[in-house]
């Protein structure tokens, strides 16, 4: 693959990124909004490409005074689906691999193989890393069931994680909401492009965290 076709795969994969994140990022306005963060949180636990966090902060933008209660719907919904994602793993692994490979960013072969050998080293830590942190958290659930890390080691690393992330963001918005939202409100556009950015060097990110 030459430069310029990687140039033009990358552009359109960052416009379609930032399609879905605005898609996501309009359940914010509906009366179902914490039921859909809690989908997507579970969702994006296995396959769904947006973190939770674009959801999280357009809601508890919208009434900071709740943002804990929709952390803790986030996480929920997250551990969830991250069981569900071992699950599939433990479960489905042979039958559903060459659709995730082929379809869902950040599986791959190469990286299976070195989520293995972070798994040997130290299961609890690599899966704690994962949920906190943009790696993308969905490679783990899935490698920890088909490497059969034990779901308890899975379950209490992604509680600490992800709870720890997501609650992280609601204080944000909590004890500040109001001054963060004129922010945000006032550079909407540039911080959707750098959560995109983000988001893609999570995964470029992994590849370091896993050598």
């Amino acid at each position: 693959m030459n430069e310029k076709t990687s140039a033009k795969k990358s552009f359109f994969f960052f416009r379609w990124l930032k399609s879905l994140m605005a898609w996501t990022e309009s359940f914010a306005s509906k009366p179902y909004g914490l039921w859909a963060l809690f989908i997507l949180a579970f969702a994006e636990s296995s396959f769904f490409p947006i973190p939770p966090d674009v959801l999280l902060i357009a809601l508890a933008v919208s009434l900071p005074k709740k943002a804990f209660k929709y952390a803790f719907f986030c996480s929920l919904g997250s551990v969830i689906g991250g069981i569900a994602g071992y699950g599939i793993g433990y479960y489905l692994w042979e039958a559903t691999q060459e659709w995730f490979f082929a379809y869902v960013p950040g599986f791959t072969p190469d990286v299976f193989n070195l989520v293995k050998q972070k798994y040997q080293d130290n299961a609890f830590f690599a899966v704690f890393t994962a949920a906190f942190t943009p790696i993308p958290y969905k490679v783990f659930t899935i490698a920890g069931g088909v490497f059969d890390i034990g779901l308890k080691t899975l379950v209490i690393a992604s509680g600490i994680g992800r709870t720890a992330r997501f609650f992280l963001v609601a204080a944000l918005f909590f004890f500040i909401g109001a001054r963060v939202k004129v922010f945000i409100d006032k550079y909407f556009e540039w911080l959707t492009i750098v959560f995109a950015i983000l988001l893609i060097g999570g995964f470029l990110a992994m590849k370091y965290f896993l050598h």
